[in-house]
């Protein structure tokens, strides 16, 4: 017994001091998208709540542009000292089917945790003659080429959203990438795109004072904080149209595992506190949590299901 208790206390000791006092400064989200986007909104839910459990302040800082990459890049070369995360979304397993990266998600990013679960909002602007999804059908196979549709970014599960729909009817309309969700929904609020396609958080107080027109939502079911708007699926009777995207916290490689622990307790805790969840769900948003084990899970899977959508709908970006 001896023995085990001093080995024990020589592993703690061997431990870097920083571990144990993690965090004595503030901790930095990396935001991989432009502020105003639904990216930057659930982080800001999030963060408020998590900076008074960790008795640091948690400071997001926006790096947007190529779609998500170059915040990320800048994520994974950062130091794994447990002050640097990257808050993202799905794009996350999109990006590297579509653009030759300066980093690997899988070899230099930890998981940490899951966090909410949101699907993409189909949206018209007011002013364009479009009340349904079959009208976004009919105007495009009547004039291929003359629709376009806003997204927050080439290779962003709002891209692979328009992508999956021009596949699954058969129709052509144009992507027009922006630099993050504000800007694409700016532009479809000024009239200069008719239609947009983005997270639920960036265009739903836009809805709610009529200054968007909602059309539908990728996932397989109705969002439970807008039960009105209908499902891709069933509004054009496809199935087996689901494009359901997620918002998750990752560390740098090699960071302690008893910060990631720490970070991933921490959450979990956030996550289940009520006026949390009420804000994510005004915004479209189901609370998920996970385990960083259950992350890793998802990512494998989510790697090898948007390779063959990329490969099917032959999506490339320039």
């Amino acid at each position: 017994m001896r023995k085990a208790i001093a080995l024990m206390m020589g592993i703690l000791a061997a431990l870097p001091a920083w571990a144990h006092d993690w965090p004595a400064r503030p901790v930095r989200f990396i935001v991989p998208y432009p502020p105003g986007g639904g990216t930057d909104l659930i982080a800001r839910i999030v963060q408020s709540r998590l900076t008074e459990a960790l008795g640091q302040p948690i400071v997001i800082e926006n790096r947007g542009g190529a779609g998500g990459a170059l915040g990320t890049e800048a994520a994974a070369k950062s130091a794994p000292d447990g002050y640097t995360f990257l808050f993202t979304l799905s794009s996350h397993t999109i990006n590297p089917l579509l653009y030759k990266l300066n980093f690997d998600i899988e070899r230099d990013f930890t998981p940490v945790s899951l966090i909410v679960s949101v699907p993409q909002l189909i949206a018209a602007y007011p002013g364009a003659p479009i009340e349904s999804m079959w009208d976004i059908v009919a105007m495009a196979k009547a004039h291929p080429e003359s629709l376009h549709f806003a997204s927050v970014g080439n290779g962003t599960p709002s891209h692979i959203a328009g992508e999956l729909l021009k596949l699954k009817t058969g129709i052509d309309i144009v992507h027009v990438p922006y630099k993050g969700g504000g800007p694409a929904v700016a532009d479809t609020l000024g009239g200069q795109v008719p239609l947009v396609i983005v997270t639920m958080p960036a265009a739903m107080s836009h809805v709610r004072a009529g200054k968007l027109r909602a059309l539908a939502v990728t996932t397989i079911r109705r969002n439970p904080g807008a039960p009105e708007i209908p499902t891709v699926a069933e509004a054009l009777k496809i199935p087996d149209y689901e494009v359901d995207s997620w918002y998750a916290l990752f560390a740098p490689a090699k960071t302690p595992p008893e910060i990631v622990a720490r970070m991933q307790k921490e959450i979990a805790r956030t996550l289940q506190l009520p006026e949390v969840k009420q804000k994510l769900l005004e915004q479209g948003g189901d609370v998920v949590g996970s385990t960083p084990e259950e992350l890793d899970k998802v990512v494998k899977g989510e790697l090898r299901r948007w390779a063959e959508v990329v490969r099917d709908a032959k999506i490339k970006v320039d």
